[in-house]
């Protein structure tokens, strides 16, 4: 299921769509096995607070937001093959394409509408 998605910040914002990958499978599978992600659309993994990039095949922006849909932490340029990453207290994180999360302009505190 993709939806549409809009970014709240204080001055502006930004439409992207997401994938939601809401079972048990679908959390398993990520992004694993796929050649890129389009810009402009993420993969949202719920509930989630740590991913892995063991079997990836290109590096992600990882957003990390909490039940209200609130980013809690944005890593960048998370490497392919040996990246890892956590944030406690999260309840889900959006995966995009490296890059996606400067151009989308996401900040910590931004609000993410679906």
């Amino acid at each position: 299921m993709i939806k549409n998605c809009t970014l709240k910040n204080v001055d502006d914002e930004k439409i992207f769509q997401i994938e939601i990958a809401d079972t048990f499978m679908k959390r398993f599978l990520g992004l694993m096995g796929r050649k890129k992600i389009p810009a402009g659309q993420g993969l949202l993994i719920a509930p989630c607070n740590s991913i892995h990039m063991f079997f990836m095949r290109f590096s992600i922006d990882a957003v990390y937001i909490d039940k209200n849909f609130v980013v809690k932490k944005i890593v960048r340029n998370l490497p392919a093959w040996i990246g890892l990453s956590i944030c406690f207290g999260a309840h889900a994180v959006i995966e995009f394409a490296a890059g996606e999360a400067d151009r989308l302009n996401f900040q910590i505190g931004s609000r993410v509408v679906v």
